[in-house]
């Protein structure tokens, strides 16, 4: 009863309205700062939104998952943008969405993340202009519904965030990454869940590991911002790492290579995808030859892995909200 009649008390938005919101591409964790530390990268998804008063749903989707995910009300843009519009006391009539996913999905790079951001900042602009929210309010709700920050934080605002929680609220502090970082993506062509990811965790670590992990998550952000040269020490991780390697490892055995050659390779989020941070066009060189040879071995050695590699910049921007004219 309450449910019905707080869906009767919601105004509906006007109709004729569309949005475009382009969203970076994340990875989370970066080693050693687990829940905490997310990088905004150079690949983005684009969502775009239009109302329309015909009460009907029609969904356009290209690129990564348009074999597999669903076009109706239960995709996550959809159930998101009804969630944000709820949530700021309207609902929708009709919708027109068409979204252009680049981010590989189930691959550590923070696609749900990337949908959950546009459909939110979609949703804060179909609103009237003086009942339109922060995108602190923004932060909020995405992190409510990804359950944490580490990778919608980084998708809004761009750059480096450092998020954590404050009680309910979620908080995020933005530093610019130093201009001589270049991140390197190995994504291997299986999936792997980010709940299977989590269910490897041990419940406790001992207090040794948690001290050195606290000692490298705060290098890295030096390495990161101010110094490149320490990022190989400062990508040690304590926490995840090595109890999630049983369910990846040819990523696993891609960073131990790399590693060993010297560059700061880590697990992209909850993986599988590989993340190099290199510090400059030289080492990016490097670690591009070094995955080459590495994929060029494995298969030769009967591996049925194929990796794709790409080379991206930091997003330094965050999303970007189009709002198109009538």
């Amino acid at each position: 009863m309450q449910s019905t009649a707080r869906e009767s008390s919601l105004r509906t938005v006007e109709a004729g309205q569309r949005v475009t919101v382009r969203v970076p591409a994340t990875s989370a964790n970066l080693g050693p700062g687990f829940d905490s530390l997310g990088l905004a990268l150079s690949l983005y998804d684009t969502v775009s939104v239009e109302t329309a008063d015909d009460g009907e749903l029609a969904f356009e989707l290209s690129g990564e998952g348009a074999d597999t995910l669903p076009r109706d009300a239960s995709h996550l843009v959809v159930r998101t943008v009804d969630a944000a519009l709820s949530r700021l006391g309207y609902r929708r009539a009709g919708l027109r969405i068409t979204a252009e996913n680049v981010s590989p999905h189930g691959r550590g790079l923070g696609s749900s993340a990337s949908a959950t951001v546009a459909a939110v900042l979609a949703a804060a602009e179909l609103v009237p202009s003086d009942e339109r929210p922060s995108r602190e309010w923004v932060l909020q709700l995405c992190s409510e519904i990804e359950g944490h920050p580490d990778n919608v934080a980084p998708a809004i605002f761009g750059s480096l965030a450092l998020s954590w929680q404050d009680g309910e609220a979620f908080r995020t502090a933005i530093a610019r990454v130093h201009p001589d970082v270049v991140p390197i993506v190995a994504v291997p062509d299986y999936e792997l869940s980010t709940e299977l990811a989590r269910s490897l965790l041990p419940s406790s670590v001992p207090h040794q590991a948690a001290a050195a992990n606290a000692g490298r998550a705060a290098l890295l952000v030096h390495a990161l911002t101010n110094d490149p040269s320490l990022l190989v020490p400062g990508t040690e991780d304590y926490l995840h790492q090595s109890y999630r390697a049983s369910a990846m490892r040819p990523s696993a055995e891609l960073i131990r290579r790399l590693r060993d050659e010297g560059h700061a390779a880590v697990v992209s989020g909850a993986g599988p995808t590989v993340l190099a941070l290199a510090g400059g066009a030289a080492e990016a060189d490097e670690v591009q030859a070094a995955v080459e040879r590495f994929a060029l071995g494995a298969e030769a050695a009967g591996s049925e892995t194929r990796w794709r590699v790409m080379r991206l910049g930091v997003d330094a921007e965050g999303a970007r909200v189009e709002v198109h004219s009538r």
